[in-house]
């Protein structure tokens, strides 16, 4: 099986686990002010693992919720669990598994499913950006004024005091502002034209990895700046590529 092959089965194999146990009582291991992290995290992606580290023994797995693997390979799996943790504990099915694979470096496939919908974004290094197996494109938007935006806005003061000022310009320019609580959806989202720009303060590598490969295939542009002080994190401008985006920077 190929690289895509192989993670699009762990992705539907985690979706399927997290399906079955969405709604139910849930065991919470860490709860803090903003984030909640499950027992179903950890088991989700010890799944995911096994089903990626069988297929390739000698990969390296880097996850929101460890390591694993050979860390000196030069292929990285990327791995989100759950992107949208809270959304999944208060029974909100707006959540996602997110694969990347880099190689050397590079980001060579990128996998995010939502079990809620069972849509399947899938892509490879130079090929379509695909959606339930048919290729996708960002919108064709220009104007803000067209446009629905997802701005988020952090968990910690300064980011959340950034992300609420750029909530405040863009509404007043764009047509619709979004909170969704999954950046990779998100980003998704844009790949698919139905959300135009996603802008973030500070985000994790596992939450954007697949998606950036994902939008850029689509069409759409995505800029990370690292950010100072954290270990792959960066603040992020997701969009079609067409929108002046700066005028809510």
């Amino acid at each position: 099986m190929t690289h895509l092959e192989v993670a699009t089965q762990a992705a539907r194999q985690a979706g399927a686990f997290l399906k079955e146990h969405f709604g139910q009582a849930l065991e919470v291991d860490e709860a803090k002010h903003h984030d909640i992290k499950l027992a179903l995290d950890r088991e989700s992606q010890d799944l995911i693992t096994r089903v990626l580290l069988t297929a390739f023994p000698d990969h390296a797995l880097y996850g929101e919720e460890g390591l694993a693997g050979n860390q000196d390979s030069d292929y990285q799996w990327i791995v989100d669990p759950i992107d949208g943790t809270v959304n999944y504990f208060y029974g909100i099915p707006h959540y996602c598994v997110s694969i990347a694979l880099r190689h050397k470096g590079e980001l060579i496939v990128g996998v995010i499913y939502d079990p809620s919908m069972d849509d399947m974004w899938e892509v490879e290094k130079g090929g379509p950006a695909l959606l339930n197996g048919k290729a996708i494109q960002v919108s064709p938007r220009t104007k803000l004024e067209e446009c629905a935006l997802f701005v988020g806005c952090g968990k910690d003061e300064e980011s959340l005091s950034t992300g609420l000022e750029r909530f405040r310009k863009a509404s007043l320019k764009a047509r619709k502002m979004r909170m969704m609580g999954s950046a990779a959806l998100g980003m998704a989202y844009i790949a698919s034209g139905r959300l135009d720009a996603y802008v973030e303060s500070r985000i994790s590598l596992w939450d954007i990895a697949a998606g950036q490969l994902l939008l850029e295939a689509a069409g759409g542009k995505t800029d990370l700046t690292p950010v100072p002080g954290y270990s792959d994190a960066y603040s992020i401008v997701a969009t079609n590529g067409k929108i002046p985006i700066e005028e809510i920077l």
